[in-house]
């Protein structure tokens, strides 16, 4: 974080403090207040008309954050340099805005401790205005707190806290943390000076950069003599004093990529010894036990390794990449939703064309039922015909009683004739029978046809079928969405063979059809053939009849000619054409 970033969030406070009303402006008089204050601390010139210079074009009423932000950049930010008391920068931004925002609420730490806490939150929170800590930079704080008194991190409490932070998207304002921590909901089971101390220790390591602090014995220059000291590292130097308040500085030890530390050998009574040695002198340092002196080389030997590399603090870095592991999960999160909207259009493109595929499939279903209609109709008019020539045949064969009954005493005259007639009549059976071979050829094909149909419907069934299961498993969880991706592939697969099946039975249907009209073909030449032996009968009939006198009562005459046949015969014809009949009808 820039140093300009960082006095803007402390800067950022103050102005909103002044915004009393909350209506985004403040008052140009307050402004030239907190303008002036911030020129002090920073050790800037003040120019007192600078401000009205500036908005000089405007009128006389309020200054938004917006409107003002010009003017800070221009007259302050840009003139600052890191040479001011941070301490007191911030002590001022606090003064201002504590006040509006505490009030009077009843908390277990004090103002200075609220204080440290709301300077900790301007280094934790994100770099976005208004100003938020996220949960992530909540639980690191809450953490090094309770680190810091001694006590034992509770994961149940903080995940009661992140419930209560889902209705506020997961973020907390500066008041609310110091509620949070003065409310003492962490810190349970603590005295108030435990909760202070700690409250300290987290200031110091975040805000004053001290990486490490404790007592040490160090060795005197000029009088060799060894005096305790407190001692408190920083990333660019080592500070010791009198005491661990800090009220009196005895001295610096200045720390660059030139600095080394080294461990020494017990002597003149002193253990656990080790040697700075920096770019101007050597300081030797005695530790309270083995454990406290190799912390302490090893935190120096850290300082020195970041100034040859030229980076930040430790707890700097730390909150870098906490920053942009979270960038990253962002851009992530983004790239997944736009991954994901992508996935739904596509599927989404799919239902349409499986909408379109089942609607032609209704439309192929329908134009097959009114096909089978249109097959029915045809049938029942044939039955009709067959009905009606039925019947006719009935008026015949009564017609030929009455003739065989008027000329049995003619019987024995044609007898020969008869014999030759019998011949053809066998004739006419084998085209009869190969009439009635035609018709149970039609029979096949129809009960072929119609066992298509089922086919064809079974087949649509297990395409509707697909069609649900695929549907089905496009609303499963966002964890199997890949899978089910490779799942719908196989099922399209499926469904493309189920479609090319499809178009094979309608295939073999129209086959059959063409099978259908074939027999129908040598129906319809089987009838013309009965007709023509029909024809040749009657004209052998004719031809045979002996000349005799005519009769004197009318004369019967049937399609085939004067009526010859017994009473036997015309029983048998009957009973064969009565079979045919309910043949014909167990086969609808």
């Amino acid at each position: 974080m820039t140093l300009r970033d960082e006095l803007l969030k402390s800067i950022w406070h103050a102005f909103t403090a002044l915004d009393v009303d909350k209506s985004g402006k403040v008052s140009k008089s307050q402004l030239k207040v907190l303008s002036h204050n911030l020129c002090t601390v920073l050790g800037i010139p003040h120019d007192p008309v600078a401000l009205e210079e500036h908005f000089k074009d405007d009128d006389e009423g309020p200054v938004s954050n917006q409107g003002y932000m010009p003017y800070l950049n221009k007259f302050i930010l840009d003139k600052a340099k890191d040479n001011f008391d941070r301490q007191e920068f911030n002590k001022m931004c606090w003064t201002l805005c504590f006040r509006k925002n505490l009030g009077q609420k009843q908390l277990v730490i004090s103002n200075d401790d609220a204080f440290k806490i709301w300077c900790i939150f301007n280094f934790l929170s994100e770099d976005r205005y208004p100003l938020i800590i996220v949960t992530e930079e909540i639980e690191y704080f809450l953490r090094k707190l309770t680190e810091a008194m001694g006590g034992s991190w509770v994961e149940e409490r903080f995940e009661d806290l992140k419930l209560e932070l889902s209705s506020k998207q997961q973020c907390l304002n500066v008041w609310e943390l110091i509620t949070l921590v003065g409310s003492g909901q962490f810190s349970k089971g603590m005295d108030q000076q435990t909760l202070s101390m700690g409250i300290s220790e987290v200031y110091q390591e975040l805000i004053l950069d001290v990486l490490k602090q404790g007592y040490m014995m160090k060795k005197g220059h000029k009088r060799k003599n060894w005096t305790e000291r407190w001692f408190v590292l920083k990333p660019g130097f080592i500070s010791y004093y009198v005491g661990e308040d800090l009220a009196e500085k005895k001295g610096d030890i200045p720390l660059d990529g030139s600095c080394s530390v080294e461990s020494l050998q017990d002597k003149e009574g002193k253990k656990c010894l080790f040697l700075i040695k920096s770019s101007q002198k050597s300081f030797e340092i005695s530790a309270s036990d083995k454990k406290k002196k190799q912390e302490w080389i090893q935190a120096i030997q850290m300082c020195v390794n970041l100034l040859r590399q030229s980076r930040p603090a430790p707890h700097h870095e730390a909150r870098q990449k906490r920053r942009d592991l979270r960038l990253r999960q962002q851009a992530e999160q983004e790239e997944l939703e736009l991954r994901m909207r992508e996935l739904q259009t596509a599927n989404e493109a799919k239902q349409s064309e499986l909408e379109n595929m089942r609607k032609a499939l209704e439309e192929a279903a329908a134009k097959a039922a009114e096909e089978e209609k249109k097959r029915l109709l045809t049938h029942t008019e044939l039955q009709d015909r067959y009905r009606t020539e039925l019947e006719r045949e009935k008026m015949v064969r009564q017609q030929m009683e009455e003739q065989v009954a008027q000329k049995s005493s003619e019987l024995e005259q044609y007898l020969q004739r008869v014999q030759e007639l019998e011949d053809m009549y066998h004739k006419l059976e084998e085209a009869l029978e190969e009439e009635r071979r035609a018709r149970q050829d039609e029979e096949t094909v129809r009960k072929l046809q119609a066992r298509l149909l089922e086919e064809e419907a079974e087949k649509r069934a297990e395409l509707e079928q697909i069609h649900l299961r695929q549907q089905r498993a496009i609303s499963e969880t966002e964890a199997e969405k890949q899978e089910l991706e490779k799942e719908r592939r196989a099922k399209e697969s499926a469904l493309q063979a189920a479609m090319k099946q499809l178009e094979e039975l309608e295939q073999e249907r129209q086959g059959a059809l063409e099978q259908y009209q074939t027999v129908m073909k040598k129906l319809e030449d089987a009838t013309n053939n009965t007709k023509s032996w029909k024809h040749k009968v009657a004209q052998h009939e004719g031809m045979l009849r002996l000349i005799q006198p005519g009769s004197k009562g009318p004369q019967k005459i049937t399609n085939w000619g004067p009526a010859a046949f017994s009473d036997v015969e015309l029983n048998l014809r009957e009973k064969q054409w009565q079979e045919m009949k309910n043949q014909a009808a167990q086969a609808q």
